[in-house]
């Protein structure tokens, strides 16, 4: 499996250390990869502004694990209540358990963490997160219909409406590669 991600990772040209930023106050570095008892993880940390954090999402393949280094984690999974974590406390999110995190305090978030295995995330954020940038504040439509369709096997927005997800963005996907929209994206990894 390593020397899949390592061949992935060369032919995205994505090294590592590798830090990307939205526009809603999130910044996150992907530091290394390691493998302990066979298992990869993508290790990392983030850096969350207060009130900011990603919508309900889900890793289908990956666990993804969060340790507070400062500030005031907020997070809930798919039909639970909120709940809390501060400095030195850990937070896992098992593959396939929908779920959100955001910065609960005043102060900046600040946690390290992983992804297990890593798949095809840093690519998905990075591209993501430029679309975001260059469409401001949300990534284009043409842009979250390629990146939500090739890496549906490890990923979902659940805060998109089905009606978008099941109707427009298929649509935009073949009008996208009809004007050749996703020229940009040649070198994308197949998904896992």
């Amino acid at each position: 499996m390593r020397r899949n991600l390592l061949l992935n990772r060369i032919y995205m040209k994505i090294l590592l250390p590798h830090t990307i930023e939205n526009t809603t106050g999130e910044k996150i570095t992907f530091l290394r990869i390691t493998v302990k008892d066979g298992v990869e993880y993508l290790e990392g940390e983030n850096e969350v502004q207060p009130n900011a954090g990603p919508p309900m999402h889900v890793h289908y393949q990956q666990d993804e694990s969060f340790t507070v280094m400062a500030g005031k984690l907020g997070y809930q999974t798919w039909g639970q209540e909120k709940k809390y974590a501060g400095p030195g406390e850990t937070v896992l999110f098992k593959a396939g358990v929908p779920h959100k995190f955001w910065n609960a305090g005043p102060d900046l978030l600040h946690c390290t963490g992983y992804i297990s295995p890593a798949g095809n995330l840093d690519y998905f954020l990075t591209q993501l997160f430029q679309s975001s940038k260059e469409n401001g504040g949300r990534p284009g439509i043409f842009d979250a219909a390629f990146l939500l369709n090739r890496y549906k096997s490890e990923f979902g927005l659940l805060e998109i409406p089905q009606v978008v997800q099941k109707t427009l963005f298929p649509g935009a996907l073949l009008l996208g590669k009809l004007l050749g929209k996703y020229k940009k994206f040649k070198e994308a990894p197949p998904a896992m």
